[in-house]
């Protein structure tokens, strides 16, 4: 465990990239089986814990230190496993403490034994949750402050160390010098603590098999289109299609020993969510694999997001819920048809086998992704202003946006760059009113930088602010430092790590929000939830009586399946234009 603890924090005090893949491939060389395979589990959020959550840490905490205490230091620290390393009172922390006559654990006492990280996992799987408390409280007596900081990130499943799971899989992959893209290919399917793939990257072991039928690929990503990047690319070099507003599944069906269809829906990660989409399970009446959108649809119309949340997280499926919700997989990509590996063919040739794969199939609940035709660049932003106008019809509701593809590109794994691009439709704008700072968490936690914000409507006595959301990304490093001493220049009360501040028609300060669509929610106050609100603009010149009113709100939802994203005036919609205002 404590090598394992020193990675960590080494990891999170290195910035540079290529430093961070050395220190993970010297670790994964030196490391024997299975913790080097538990710690690549734990990078790669492949480990998950039934009854160790971080509630557990919390009240072991509190009944070893005052509750006020631990509360004040966790809101000024902002990080629950750094506060809880440093103020844990671990056994001997008095020198002159002693049990039965000899000296208990200490500075020149060690504990008898330091659990290592495959103990430490292998129990935290295993043990009941009676049992689990007095496991953990023993850990963190044995371990040193930075072993009980790993802990508690392992516990918590966020280490928060700079390390994606790609980057993680690349230092694996240079063990053995293959291509990390090898590691991706190989990945679903295994299983911690990857003893076979260790054993293969360093020439031990053949190269892993799944004895799955219908296996997960890795899925292939996409980069934001950016304004500067319509100079460096040729319109002529790439097809256009839909971005539907809905869920990334791939589909895949074959054949198990016994001659019976193996057929399987995937989350964008790699989850089997079959058991969710019953309905969409039948309609796989094919052998390969498919990547596509989940939707639903009703009367040959695609539905709101809001519709399709309500198959989402389901426990149960039922009949009724099916029939009032309907899945519907909208396609764009084929990976594999029958045995043959497609995803090393052009774009366009996919496509094509793709269409004639969706016509054999001939069935409503699976139809192709249409193209989007264009010349230009400009004929582009038009149809994606109003894709209704290009043939979109009803379902014009449900587009974000379009995907931009090359029409030579191969299906990655990951998200590689120049292949393809998602160019979303401007978000809705509406100015609010900040109303609470809380402290940020990790690097922030000395910065006031989570927001609420909200807009005004008629009450009781007058006009009052509602809240109407939360945002904590959208601006500089150096917006939150002035965002930051505006919360603290302006509080007026205080409730732990949040501050209310100064906010009326005379006062306060208003947020350009960005958020993509709207629903109603009974758990606000003002009745509306928002879709990734982040802060566009701070408005520093506006006055706080001048910011939009909760009718704006209600507006946007009631077109809600009537009218596509509204644009405002001083919002263009020709590529290269910047909608941030200087």
């Amino acid at each position: 465990m404590n090598r394992f603890a020193a990675l960590l924090d080494r990891l999170g005090y290195e910035p540079r990239r290529n430093a961070k893949l050395r220190l993970l491939t010297d670790y994964f060389r030196h490391t024997p089986d299975p913790d080097r395979g538990y710690a690549l589990a734990a990078m790669t959020g492949a480990l998950m814990f039934k009854e160790a959550k971080p509630g557990l840490i919390r009240g072991l905490v509190e009944e070893r230190t005052d509750p006020e205490l631990f509360r004040m230091s966790y809101h000024y620290v902002g990080d629950l496993a750094e506060t809880v390393a440093l103020i844990w009172p671990a056994p001997g922390h008095d020198a002159a403490a002693k049990v039965d006559g000899t000296p208990t654990i200490g500075h020149n006492n060690p504990p008898p034994h330091v659990p290592t990280l495959t103990e430490v996992i292998e129990t935290l799987a295993t043990t009941s949750k009676s049992d689990l408390p007095a496991r953990v409280a023993g850990w963190m007596d044995a371990l040193d402050e930075t072993g009980r900081w790993a802990l508690i990130k392992l516990i918590t499943r966020e280490l928060r160390v700079g390390v994606s799971a790609r980057l993680a899989k690349t230092a694996v992959a240079q063990l053995g010098q293959i291509e990390p893209d090898e590691v991706e290919l190989v990945w679903h399917g295994l299983e911690a603590p990857y003893e076979d793939l260790f054993a293969w990257v360093e020439g031990r072991g053949p190269k892993p098999e799944s004895g799955n039928p219908a296996p997960f690929r890795p899925s292939m990503l996409s980069h934001p289109l950016e304004d500067e990047d319509f100079a460096k690319l040729e319109a002529s070099e790439f097809l256009a299609e839909w971005k539907w507003d809905g869920i990334r599944l791939q589909a895949a069906s074959g054949h198990g020993s016994d001659g019976r269809p193996v057929r399987r829906i995937y989350s964008r990660t790699g989850e089997d969510v079959s058991r969710a989409f019953p309905d969409l399970v039948d309609a796989l009446d094919f052998e390969g694999a498919i990547d596509g959108e989940l939707l639903v649809v009703r009367e040959g119309r695609v539905q709101s997001f809001n519709v399709l949340q309500q198959r989402l997280n389901r426990k149960a499926v039922t009949p009724k819920l099916i029939a009032e919700f309907p899945a519907h997989l909208r396609v764009y990509d084929i990976l594999f048809e029958g045995e043959e590996d497609l995803r090393s063919l052009p774009f366009a040739e996919r496509r094509r086998r793709l269409e004639a794969l969706v016509a054999r199939l001939d069935d409503p609940r699976i139809d192709l992704s249409p193209m989007v035709p264009f010349t230009t660049w400009e004929d582009l932003a038009a149809a994606r202003a109003d894709p209704a106008s290009v043939g979109a019809g009803p379902d014009a509701d449900a587009i974000e946006g379009c995907m931009v593809k090359r029409a030579n590109s191969p299906y990655l794994p990951g998200r590689p760059k120049g292949y393809w691009y998602k160019w979303k439709r401007d978000p809705y704008l509406v100015d609010a009113v900040m109303m609470y700072g809380q402290r940020g968490h990790g690097k922030r936690s000395s910065f006031y930088s989570d927001y609420t914000f909200g807009v005004w409507r008629d009450g009781p006595g007058g006009e009052e602010l509602v809240p109407v959301g939360k945002a904590y990304h959208g601006f500089t490093d150096e917006e939150l430092v002035k965002l930051d001493r505006f919360v603290r220049n302006h509080t007026v009360k205080r409730f732990g790590p949040v501050r209310e501040v100064e906010y009326g028609k005379d006062k306060g300060l208003v947020l350009e929000v960005a958020f993509e669509g709207l629903q109603r929610s009974t758990r606000h106050k003002s009745g509306v939830a928002m879709r990734f609100p982040r802060i566009n603009r701070i408005r520093w010149d506006k006055p706080a009586a001048e910011a939009d009113r909760i009718e704006t709100l209600e507006k946007i939802l009631e077109r809600g399946e009537k009218e596509v994203h509204p644009l405002k005036e001083d919002q263009a919609e020709r590529p290269g234009k910047k909608r941030k205002e200087a």
